[in-house]
């Protein structure tokens, strides 16, 4: 049994809150506008873009994907708008400076955003291929170096972010807590890797499939 199903959300409640997170972002948007906060303005229109990837993808491409896909990457995109907005009852601080665990539940909801991607392309060429072959035990692996990987060079992307804006004085739109922050964000962008190796075959496989496809379709007109 899927997650959906042991939480008894419907596919049109699913599409439902998708569209009342987007909103919500809209309005999280709005309010960085008005404050002048590019921080906020930049990772909410980042973020509100990702989420309308899918629908994009499906009205140009006919690359549909499940809903729960949909609905996880919306979730994943508007908790890390929503950490970056200045809060009343935070005394006018964002989640992110005030709540010492939400940097590490939004790193390891994007890592496993990463990790869902990574998973989709690696199945797709392994199905594809007759030259990739990649056993469970592999992928599982591989899959958690990959998340791994990509957190350092994020890591990185944040500190040298930080630092150009600090040079600039201007604001910056990442920002990195110190050494023992950044090895707990990568710990929990393992987390986010982890989970995704474990149930991937159950989520992801439609989405692999589908590339599979399209590769097949690709190699087929040359």
């Amino acid at each position: 049994m899927k997650l959906r199903d042991r939480l008894h959300l419907s596919k049109g409640r699913q599409s439902q809150l998708v569209r009342f997170l987007q909103f919500v972002m809209v309005g999280i948007l709005s309010i960085g506008l008005y404050l002048g906060n590019m921080g906020v303005v930049v990772n909410a229109a980042v973020g509100l873009l990702v989420t309308f990837l899918p629908a994009y993808l499906e009205r140009n491409y006919r690359f549909t994907m499940d809903v729960a896909l949909v609905l996880w990457i919306t979730v994943a995109m508007f908790l890390h708008a929503f950490g970056t907005l200045p809060l009343p009852g935070l005394e006018f601080t964002s989640a992110y400076s005030a709540t010492w665990w939400w940097d590490h539940m939004t790193h390891a909801l994007s890592s496993s955003l990463v990790a869902g991607v990574a998973y989709a392309i690696v199945r797709a060429l392994d199905e594809h291929s007759e030259f990739i072959h990649m056993p469970p035990k592999f992928l599982f692996v591989f899959m958690l170096m990959f998340v791994m990987a990509f957190g350092v060079v994020w890591e990185l992307l944040e500190f040298y972010i930080s630092v150009v804006s600090a040079l600039l004085g201007a604001e910056t739109v990442l920002t990195q807590y110190g050494l023992g922050d950044t090895v707990l964000d990568l710990f929990y962008n393992s987390v986010g890797g982890l989970l995704v190796a474990i149930f991937g075959s159950a989520y992801l496989t439609g989405v692999s499939g589908q590339l599979a496809e399209r590769l097949g379709a690709q190699s087929a007109k040359r």
